[in-house]
């Protein structure tokens, strides 16, 4: 189950369903829990691999190569660049950095007409509910879409009540 909030773009005027998140978040301990309840793995050991799992995927991404989890996505590094760019080539540097910001890519496949298919970090159904709104329907189309409301169409629906 997943939810959504009502959202006015002030740009259009128009309002749009934006997800959202909601209670507490998520911690290392819980994920490595929840690892060890669905392999043969202790949570011991689920827990040591997931503390090393940043240190080593930063490691690779310093040498310039995107890490890619299979089942979950690609994740590489990116940079924004100070707003004074220079005339010439030559003249580029490291000192117009202004930051690195790591780049996700979840997993996904294509049909045959190059659109995409699934992606692994979606579920192939999402029920959506409009948060803290009791007994109104939603009218959520599953998709996870958070752009600025322009995917269209109905689907599942669902009461609001807190799950909390």
């Amino acid at each position: 189950m997943a939810f959504y909030k009502v959202r006015l773009q002030k740009k259009s005027g128009l309002y749009y369903p934006q997800a959202i998140t909601v209670g507490k978040q998520v911690s290392t301990k819980q994920l490595g829990k929840a690892l060890s309840d669905r392999s043969t793995v202790t949570l011991a050991d689920t827990l040591a691999v997931l503390s090393e799992l940043g240190t080593v995927m930063s490691t690779f991404m310093a040498q310039g190569r995107s890490v890619q989890l299979e089942g979950l996505g690609c994740f590489r590094y990116t940079i924004n660049a100070t707003k004074q760019g220079v005339e010439k080539e030559e003249d580029v540097s490291t000192n117009q950095i202004k930051s690195i910001r790591v780049r996700f890519v979840p997993e996904m496949t294509r049909n045959a007409d190059k659109t995409v298919a699934t992606r692994t970090m979606q579920p192939t159904a999402v029920d959506w509910f409009l948060w803290g709104k009791e007994d109104e329907k939603a009218d959520g189309d599953g998709s996870g879409s958070d752009n600025n409301g322009t995917d269209e169409g109905g689907g599942n629906s669902g009461t609001g009540s807190n799950p909390l």
